[in-house]
């Protein structure tokens, strides 16, 4: 008998599961294959399957190109031929989903990296914790669906997924996994949760068993109760029985709950004290946290209180990011983004979203909390437009075939039960007192449906979608049978006309608070009308339920949003890609999740979940090392901010040109030596715009007064191109300098200029001795002008032409139209953003009494929506 190598390869393979990486799977098939075959051809076969499988393998390490994990040995290579769960999964979401053959592949990729990472479970005994971090609404269940088929594959028996603080949300995920994973193989499961209420039910036998034939599925609600049932099943197994059991938790949004949020100090919630109670009790288990928003989940102490033993739940083994779908609308491109290390015009965003003017906001918020009961809510020009435009998305959708699919408006713009009913009865009513009107096609509200459907359809690229536009005669056509099926469901804790998806399509204007704002999927999202804002980055992010795919209606969506809102998304979309840069770089850098932990905590900015959540770090690290900042936001109508920035400028070239600093030799108005005492002074007197946290006078006024020797002597340059308007006024003793010209993001803020990037890559070259550096990263660009001038802080002033006007007409951007020329600056600091050194301390502000009263009624909230009071 003689082996072909792929045989062997694929024996191999199905051993590599039962332990002791390839080593140990080689030795047990050549002791069992010791008698038929003499040792010198056992090794020619063994050497040339290893070869073959050590090159596959190589390959395959580009499974983690986007994960952070701890040392231990490879186990898994993706799916067998003889697997169960998977196939039957695939095949369901191919044949009977009608998914793109794309889609199912970038999920099987992402599926089999994350599965790779979980524990082997041919192990004895194990405790393996992870995190895997998505997008908002980017289709993470179907991720974690992929993932518990090919783990019960790989030996895993036991999956317990917590899901959601609501019966709501519980009911939605196991609906989910019933349909595709459950019923594609009903008798290979055993589910331990019924369809339709929270609570966990115990196993007949009283605690679990391993079943040679069959999985075992638990989809448990995080509260209390529910997690108690659970842990007393798990005590009443048999510890013989409990041993061989492989268990996988899936817990869903673990920044929710999962992470000690107690009040007290260094107290534990009740909630994160079950969960930890669970994994204790299990033998062999492997704890998998799913979020869009790890913020709370990387800034958490890693460590117990005790400060020595790793905390339960904190991600040791393994830190993995999800790439971005291809088809999917995230807030980058919603909102565009903020990226300190580009310029190029790609980054705006499409053209989506819509400000709500101040006094629309105020026709539907009372000024006061304590108002709302008195408050009468009236619908203003912007929610009656954005009501229309929805209604004729829908009547599109319809024309386009899509009259079976659901079509959803979101309107958010209170977390107070009464204001909800009261939004939702205004609604109502105008739906009763227009409707006649709107099908009949003609009147008032008629033409302006014909106005706004001729405008929005030219505000984004045509190749967005692949559907063809849709003309509004079609629109009119169809609109009366939207009308006949609108409905205005409240979704809150205490509303018994709730969203309901199930059987036939809906049409609806749901009107709702927290609990729409976070874990809810809305299905078919066209519209959303959101006014409420909130202070921290985590839950900004889980209220934008608008994320995600919106296939054949890719050119329909849009945002009515407040332009505080629309700033502080755009923000976001920078820092949530930071995080996954910073993931691809540890990786490249072969560091493990507990160094992760120390950086993500140390990033400028990431201080951005409550305070309770990070309660063991009073104080939060920010350097400056290794960063470039720049002023990109201007209050360029004011006229004492622009003149005293401008003066501030002034002051500082007076006093370095009085020192003869200047080097006669460069080619640009360019000072090296200059005293930190006159960058101090100039950044005492210039007012950087209040939304530009990064660039706080208090905060970079501390950094450069305590840093060390490094920032003793400064170059600074003035950056002017070879064409330009003279500036306006004289910028010290150096006269009048070219303008550059910066035209403003058109956002319909009128107070505030954003003209996105004030820097380029080669600005920042401007005291080099040589030149170089071109079309390089900005990393590389600056770890250039280091190799040139070394470890010297570099100050950049700008002089930006009041009148600057686009230079290219995309509707992106208009004039800046400043009172005056605008004096902006960038710096650069030496050293690498891993230097030691100084760091700003930046205290963690107090929660608010308003704070502690929205925390305390959404809570109530969530609590009466899964039936706890």
């Amino acid at each position: 008998m003689v082996f072909q190598t792929e045989q062997l390869i694929h024996l191999i393979k199905n051993e590599l599961p039962n332990g002791g990486g390839m080593d140990g799977a080689i030795q047990r098939l050549r002791s069992m294959f010791a008698t038929s075959f003499d040792a010198e051809q056992l090794e020619e076969m063994f050497s040339k399957a290893r070869f073959e499988l050590e090159k596959e393998f190589a390959k395959k390490e580009i499974l983690h190109v986007h994960s952070i994990i701890a040392k231990r040995p490879k186990w898994y290579f993706g799916p067998r031929s003889h697997d169960r769960f998977w196939p039957s999964l695939k095949n369901y979401l191919l044949n009977e989903k009608g998914w793109h053959k794309d889609d199912i592949d970038s999920i099987g990729i992402a599926s089999d990296e994350v599965v790779s990472l979980l524990q082997n479970p041919a192990e004895d005994a194990f405790k393996c914790t992870g995190l895997v971090v998505g997008h908002v609404q980017s289709g993470k269940t179907a991720n974690m669906t992929a993932v518990i088929a090919k783990a019960l594959d790989a030996g895993y028996d036991t999956v317990i997924v917590l899901a959601g603080l609501t019966n709501k949300l519980r009911e939605q995920t196991q609906a989910r996994f019933k349909k595709d994973l459950v019923d594609r193989r009903p008798l290979d499961w055993q589910v331990l949760t019924p369809a339709k209420d929270g609570d966990f039910r115990k196993p007949p036998q009283g605690g679990f068993l391993k079943h040679t034939d069959k999985a075992q599925l638990a989809v448990v609600k995080k509260n209390v109760s529910p997690l108690g049932q659970l842990g007393d099943a798990i005590r009443e197994t048999p510890w013989a029985a409990l041993k061989q059991l492989r268990v996988l938790v899936i817990d869903d949004e673990c920044d929710q709950a999962s992470v000690n949020a107690a009040s007290g100090e260094l107290d534990i919630t009740r909630i994160n004290e079950r969960i930890r109670e669970l994994l204790s009790m299990l033998p062999a288990v492997t704890y998998v946290g799913y979020t869009a928003t790890p913020f709370a989940n990387v800034l958490i102490n890693p460590y117990k209180p005790n400060g020595v033993d790793l905390d339960d739940l904190y991600p040791r083994d393994f830190i993995t990011a999800l790439p971005t779908p291809k088809r999917y609308f995230g807030a980058e491109k919603l909102f565009g983004k903020f990226d300190a290390n580009g310029d190029d015009e790609s980054s705006d965003g499409y053209d989506m979203v819509r400000v709500i003017p101040k006094d629309d906001v105020a026709m539907l918020q009372p000024h006061k909390a304590s108002e709302r009961e008195a408050f009468s809510p009236e619908i203003p020009k912007s929610l009656e437009d954005a009501m229309l435009y929805f209604l004729a998305c829908c009547a599109a959708r319809r024309a386009r075939g899509q009259s079976t699919q659901h079509m959803t408006m979101l309107i958010h713009t209170s977390s107070y039960v009464v204001m909800h009913q009261k939004i939702a009865r205004l609604i109502e009513a105008w739906l009763g007192i227009h409707k006649t009107e709107l099908k009949a096609g003609k009147g008032e509200l008629a033409d302006r449906i014909i106005e706004l459907w001729t405008t929005e359809s030219n505000r984004l690229p045509r190749d967005l979608t692949e559907e063809q536009e849709t003309p509004i005669v079609s629109v009119f056509e169809h609109l009366p049978d939207v009308l006949d099926a609108v409905t205005v469901p409240i979704e809150n804790g205490g509303s018994d006309d709730r969203i309901d998806y199930e059987n036939e399509p809906k049409t609806y204007i749901a009107v709702g608070g927290s609990i729409l704002a976070r874990g809810l999927t809305l299905e078919g999202l066209t519209v959303s009308y959101f006014l409420r804002s909130a202070s921290q980055y985590d839950t900004l992010l889980q209220m934008g339920r608008w994320f995600g795919y919106r296939p054949g209606y890719e050119d329909l969506p849009r945002i009515y949003t407040t332009e505080d809102l629309r700033l502080r998304f755009r923000a976001l979309s920078g820092v949530e890609d930071e995080i996954r840069r910073d993931i691809a770089e540890y990786r490249e850098r072969d560091l493990t999740p507990m160094e992760l932990a120390v950086r993500v905590r140390s990033i400028p900015g990431m201080a951005i979940t409550t305070k309770s959540k990070m309660k063991a770090a009073e104080e939060c690290s920010i350097s400056y090392w290794g960063a470039h900042k720049q002023t990109i936001r201007f209050n360029h109508k004011s006229d004492s901010i622009v003149a005293a920035n401008w003066k501030a400028a002034s002051s500082m070239i007076e006093t370095i040109e009085a020192l003869r600093l200047r080097d006669k030799e460069a080619t640009a108005k360019l000072w090296r030596g200059v005293p930190r005492s006159e960058i101090i002074n100039f950044l005492r007197e210039y007012t950087p715009h209040e939304i530009q946290k990064d660039l706080s006078r208090e905060f970079l006024l501390e950094f450069v007064e305590e840093a060390g020797s490094q920032l003793d002597k400064w170059c600074v340059g003035i950056v002017e191109p070879k064409k330009g308007e003279p500036s306006q006024k004289v910028l010290g003793t150096v006269g009048r300098i070219t303008t550059v010209k910066r035209a403003q993001l058109d956002d319909g803020d009128t107070e505030t200029a954003d003209i996105k990037a004030l820097m380029s890559r080669q600005d920042i070259l401007i005291d080099c001795p040589h030149s170089g550096g071109t079309n390089l990263s900005w990393d590389k660009t600056k770890a250039y002008r280091a190799s040139q001038v070394g470890d010297v802080p570099l100050l950049l002033l700008y002089a930006i032409d009041s009148n600057s006007k686009p230079r290219v007409d995309n509707g992106n951007r208009t004039d800046l139209n400043a009172v005056g020329d605008l004096i902006g600056f960038g710096i650069v600091f030496p050293g690498s953003d891993k230097a030691s050194g100084a760091y700003v301390r930046v205290r963690l502000q107090e929660i608010s009494a308003d704070e502690i009263d929205e925390i305390e009624r959404e809570e109530q909230e969530q609590a009466r929506a899964a039936g706890v009071e």
